[in-house]
């Protein structure tokens, strides 16, 4: 029979344990009533949701909350007043290291990788809210680590773990449309800013570490209203615009249905860069190499703002295009699949009897606890929602070169025809706040 493993020792140290096959953050738990307790990082909006599903499960126990702003950080406080509390997340790291099994991540864009990465270093399993990465180099880093350490990941896409997106995937494999030649997907939200800089400067209030807040980016003044807590989703030195934000959930499930990899380039239509802010629209094209459920190569168009939804798409009549969603072209037929909604195929008259595959919801969020446990896996570790990342960041890139074609060399993160888009690719963080590995 096999010795009992001490699972806290075993993620603590990151030692193999290699009479089992297991690695640290991949161990089997001891028993139902033994306790995973997690940090959160981030713990406002999006955070606040996090920590309370994560906290749902039976065997979580919350240890550790952080948040830049004690006043969000005192309400969380207040529904965990066992958990320690921080301003800085490496401080939480450092103090409580062996004290923790796991850390989830639902901070701004900007600090998703220097804190996954921080916490992937000392060998625990992290669950980062989506876009998992602010640059394509991050994505890369953070894939790479989590396989090498062997831990446990999940990137925050609740949606990919729900019913509807789990059964158009199966619908699509099944091959019900044929091999898709086009993928149209869109958000008609607007995640851009089109002005100009913010000239006038405010203090932070005072339940703000503005410092700690910015993190790995520059330095600069705070202006009311534009940062925290909602308005950096616009900001290219912070959020990832409506394609980083929405586009993750509606690119995810074309993505996995039809096994894509790398796309070979990536075009934007949109305003000229102003160095502040995202487009407020954008079209972004791209070209993936075929796949088993493709054609020999296939096109993907993405439309937001108020380029969505798209005009130049139609239903049958009668019928509307929602205001998010994602358009399949198959040689046997089409799939639309809105944000949130159940796959419809077309022609109707052609699919009416066709059956529905009987698939129901997991639960994102104890997926990922119940992995760490050593019961079943993920379905958006880092190995999947790194590659999705990078090709969704790099139309976010494209953004900043309108009208030029973006080839990419996905093995070696490199524009080949545009060296200034390479610039963009992996940025330099503020010295204090470097992380090993980025």
């Amino acid at each position: 029979m096999l010795k009992k493993i001490d699972r806290r020792q075993a993620l603590k140290t990151g030692l193999a344990i290699s009479s089992l096959g297991l690695a640290a953050g991949h161990v089997q738990g001891s028993g139902l009533n033994e306790k995973f307790r997690t940090a959160h990082i981030g713990v406002g909006g999006m955070g606040g949701a996090d920590l309370g599903s994560i906290a749902s499960h039976p065997q979580v126990e919350v240890a550790a909350l952080v948040d830049v702003d004690a006043n969000t950080l005192k309400g969380a406080s207040q529904k965990h007043p066992g958990a320690e509390t921080f301003a800085d997340y490496r401080e939480m790291l450092s103090k409580l290291g062996d004290k923790i099994d796991g850390v989830v991540i639902s901070t701004p864009d900007h600090t998703h990788a220097p804190a996954a990465m921080s916490a992937l270093n000392l060998n625990k399993p992290v669950y980062c809210q989506k876009p998992l990465t602010h640059e394509v180099f991050e994505a890369r880093q953070l894939r790479k680590v989590a396989k090498q350490r062997n831990l446990v990941t999940q990137m925050g896409i609740q949606v990919h773990s729900s019913a509807p997106y789990r059964r158009a995937v199966e619908m699509i494999q099944s091959g019900v449309i044929g091999k898709v030649s086009e993928v149209h997907a869109w958000s008609n939200k607007n995640w851009g800013y089109d002005g100009g800089p913010f000239p006038k400067k405010a203090v932070p209030p005072a339940q703000l570490d503005w410092d700690l807040w910015l993190g790995v980016t520059a330095t600069r003044p705070y202006s009311d209203s534009v940062y925290h807590p909602g308005s950096w989703r616009k900001m290219i030195d912070f959020g990832t615009g409506t394609l980083g934000d929405m586009g993750v959930h509606i690119f995810d499930t074309p993505y996995a249905a039809l096994k894509l990899t790398a796309p070979k380039w990536a075009k934007t239509t949109c305003r000229k860069p102003t160095g502040v802010g995202h487009p407020e629209k954008n079209i972004v094209e791209y070209e993936f190499p075929g796949t088993a459920y493709t054609t020999d190569s296939m096109t993907w168009k993405w439309y937001d703002g108020s380029y969505a939804p798209p005009k130049e798409l139609e239903l049958p009549q009668g019928l509307k295009l929602p205001g998010q969603g994602a358009l399949f072209i198959g040689e046997n037929g089409q799939m639309l699949l809105p944000h949130v909604g159940e796959a419809q195929l077309f022609p109707q008259q052609q699919f009416k009897d066709y059956q529905r595959p009987d698939i129901g919801s997991n639960n994102h969020y104890h997926q990922w606890v119940d992995a760490c446990l050593g019961n079943g896996q993920t379905s958006a570790d880092f190995g999947y929602a790194g590659p999705l990342t990078e090709a969704l960041l790099l139309g976010v890139v494209a953004n900043r070169f309108p009208g030029e074609t973006l080839n990419w060399d996905a093995e070696n993160l490199k524009v080949t025809n545009l060296d200034a888009a390479n610039q963009l690719i992996k940025r330099n963080y503020r010295k204090g706040f470097e992380v090993s590995g980025l």
